[in-house]
């Protein structure tokens, strides 16, 4: 029997986890997954991890391409006639309506190679601003706060692995417990030094792992968590635990926060958030006397979506930061601030052209000297790539408007289930004149499509991706992909020859990589010291890693170490000192009225990742949490006649959603929670807002009001159904094979 085997990293989370794949057999092989030591996930892995090969075999994995007949049902076809009928109508679009008819909408599990290449075609083949990703709803918010604060978006500017030596950390809306179990053990010393504080309106995992003395469990109202922020930086100032010192040397605007922070005394704080005062000066000092300035081993503080998905999302970021300045956490090796990424890929997939304002490098769009270096490896006149487009949320909503984009491409993303306020985002993709989607799994975007292209899953392509530390891994390849299957690569420098573009699109992801590393070339995310054979032999190396500089001989100098930790010397910004940035607590958008009186929060399970396309087919997965469900408290719930296993409405501004009822005092009474990874009646999404962050763009998917009812009747009928792999679902209009609409 052979056997094959390759080291890679697991498919989900940015955490990352290096993993051992090994086939037994011939094409149809037995896949199984090991943990592999690596400094994140020291050789552990969750559930999801060691079950990631069942996708492989997926029964409905997709294989051939479909098109929409005249019937409105999806069809296989060959793939030159699904690109030729994306091509013709992609073509005549741009002709009529320009090339801002044609929008591209990619995702956060893309490698840096795919990612990269879909940035890329989107500005030089389609010529459109019209390009964003799904980071957009995972680290926009951190993104926005961590670059105006102190320079530089990296997730975590540190390694995971610092963690280990911390006596105080602060997670602020982050179930680390179940969305990425095996980082969990990098906070038994914290927690032997009780110096885990967990703040979250529920009691998660992550939360009873303060419980024995472990730290500390604060359960704010939610949509609160700014106004928490504001008030622990009060304390350190009004209690002298600041690093005065340091804040002089180090940052800029101290005198400006000191004055906002004044209006954010304890008692004030209490009323906003519902913690009490005795808890806020225990947080506050704590984490000061864990910071070195008062000879403390070390703190942090990090973010997570908890807090990060709200219309005062960045503002809240920024108050996280500005906490951690404070106590002169960030830049000293064992203390500091970090967002903890979500998506696999998320900290790339922003790095390298997916972000409507983005080109490679982390570089603006609107910088001359960035479009100018990045049309020169492009081989394109800067005076053709497009200007900034607009982030997601916007963008979904102009989708098959008269101004708006009349197509759109989509890669790596289930929209229908992972977008806020799912029924209006349904009825944009349903407006459009062509909605092709890229992907491996026939998930509910997909069935709503025109033209679906299977393409290749993690096992089967090479490639890199950038964990939540900013660490540059490679994906290696284990299997050849079935027959019919493609790399985006490969459909994207396809497209690009049939749009007739003359741009160079490489195939192979070493190539692709290579010229990733150019164009990241002097940019805040440079990636021009890296390469593939680089990563096989030296796979320990975080980004910024610059070319090694010339020598005066000619010759290259020593390679370029990788950066662990950003901030020792310096902050990103041209005076090397980090911004003290005033910010005041707004509340969320969706507040609390007599028609809604109960907060809705959302968040992930265990067995589960993101819209659940992937998990939702896993059985052993499946087993463990079968479908949604509200978690009530035994208050609220005996308010409304709830018994646990009942059937529960939740109402919305947007619409109406049907769960069981699962009884819990983990939750607050006055809060229910509900999961977000799966569609139908009991879809999250098509309950929650879609109002933005004024500067980030994130929408504020973790907070919203909504009405809580018992639900004794038959749950309504989904008008639109999860589809089988080869059916329409109903209402859509069709394209016909080969036919321009």
């Amino acid at each position: 029997m052979t056997v094959r085997t390759a080291d890679t990293h697991c498919p989900y989370c940015a955490l990352q986890c290096a993993q051992t794949l090994t086939a037994a057999g011939a094409s149809t092989a037995v896949v199984t997954a090991a943990g592999r030591q690596f400094p994140t996930n020291r050789g552990g892995m969750c559930q999801k991890g060691w079950t990631s090969p069942t996708l492989l075999h997926a029964p409905d994995r997709l294989t051939t391409p479909l098109v929409r007949d005249v019937h409105g049902t999806l069809v296989p076809a060959t793939w030159d006639e699904a690109l030729t009928l994306v091509t013709d109508r992609l073509a005549a679009l741009r002709a009529v309506h320009g090339a801002g008819s044609v929008a591209v909408f990619g995702g956060g599990g893309l490698t840096n190679e795919k990612a990269y290449a879909l940035g890329k075609f989107a500005r030089t083949v389609l010529g459109t601003p019209f390009i964003d990703y799904n980071g957009r709803f995972c680290m926009s918010s951190a993104a926005a706060a961590a670059n105006r604060s102190l320079g530089v978006d990296r997730g975590l500017p540190f390694p995971w692995a610092d963690l280990g030596g911390a006596q105080a950390v602060v997670l602020l809306g982050s179930n680390l417990a179940e969305t990425m179990p095996p980082a969990v053990q990098h906070l038994a010393g914290v927690r032997a030094a009780g110096g885990l504080v967990v703040v979250d309106p529920r009691r998660s995992a992550t939360a009873d792992l303060t419980q024995e003395g472990g730290g500390v469990h604060v359960q704010p109202v939610p949509g609160t968590d700014l106004a928490l922020l504001l008030g622990l930086a009060h304390v350190v100032l009004a209690d002298g635990l600041a690093d005065l010192d340091y804040l002089e040397r180090r940052t800029t605007g101290l005198d400006d926060v000191r004055r906002s922070l004044a209006s954010w005394w304890p008692e004030r704080t209490e009323q906003v958030t519902g913690v009490p005062v005795a808890t806020l000066r225990r947080v506050a000092h704590l984490l000061a006397a864990a910071a070195p300035v008062h000879g403390g081993a070390g703190a942090y503080v990090l973010t997570g979506r908890g807090v990060e998905q709200s219309t005062q999302g960045t503002d809240t970021v920024t108050a996280a930061i500005t906490l951690s300045l404070l106590l002169g956490l960030p830049g000293r090796v064992g203390s500091g601030y970090g967002a903890i990424t979500g998506q696999g890929n998320g900290q790339g997939g922003r790095e390298h052209g997916q972000k409507s304002d983005q080109l490679p490098g982390y570089r603006s769009i609107e910088d001359e000297a960035a479009r100018a270096h990045v049309a020169g490896v492009w081989g394109v006149d800067p005076a053709s790539l497009p200007r900034a487009g607009v982030p997601a949320v916007e963008l979904l909503h102009r989708l098959g408007t008269p101004d708006g984009p009349r197509a759109l491409l989509v890669h790596g993303s289930n929209l229908l289930v992972s977008a806020p306020d799912a029924d209006r985002v349904r009825d944009r993709l349903a407006a459009l004149e062509l909605l092709v989607v890229c992907d491996f799994l026939p998930s509910e975007t997909a069935m709503l499509a025109d033209v679906v292209l299977p393409v290749t899953q993690w096992a089967e392509e090479e490639g890199t991706m950038t964990s939540l530390e900013g660490r540059v891994i490679r994906r290696r390849r284990l299997l050849d992909p079935p027959p019919g299957v493609r790399s985006e690569l490969e459909v994207l420098a396809d497209l690009a020859v049939r749009l007739g573009s003359t741009v160079a699109f490489p195939t192979e992801p070493s190539v692709v990589f290579d010229e990733l590393a150019r164009a990241s070339a002097g940019g805040r995310a440079d990636y021009s010291g890296l390469s593939h054979a680089r990563l096989d032999a030296e796979p320990d190396l975080f980004w910024p890693c610059p070319a090694a500089p010339e020598q005066p001989d000619g010759q290259p100098g020593p390679a370029h170490p990788g950066t662990p930790r950003l901030f020792l010397d310096r902050f990103a910004h041209p005076d090397g000192r980090a911004r003290l940035v005033p910010v005041d607590h707004r509340g969320p958008r969706d507040d609390l009225r007599p028609d809604a009186p109960v907060w809705l929060v959302t968040g992930r399970v265990l067995a589960h990742y993101q819209s659940g396309a992937q998990t939702r087919r896993v059985p052993e997965l499946v087993r463990t949490t079968p479908g949604p469900f509200v978690e009530i408290h035994p208050l609220l719930a005996d308010l409304h006649g709830v018994e646990d296993g009942d059937t529960v409405r939740l109402s919305t501004g947007r619409g109406h959603g049907f769960a069981p009822a699962r009884i819990s005092d983990a939750v607050r009474p006055d809060t229910v929670f509900l999961p977000f990874h799966w569609s139908g009646p009991g879809s999250a999404n098509r309950l929650t807002t879609d109002a933005t962050d004024p500067i980030s763009g994130m929408p504020e998917f973790k907070v919203c009001a909504v009405d809580v009812r018992r639900w004794g009747g038959p749950v309504p009928v989904d008008p639109h159904p999860d589809a089988p792999a080869l059916a329409g679902p109903a209402g859509r209009p069709a394209a016909g094979l080969g036919e321009v609409r």
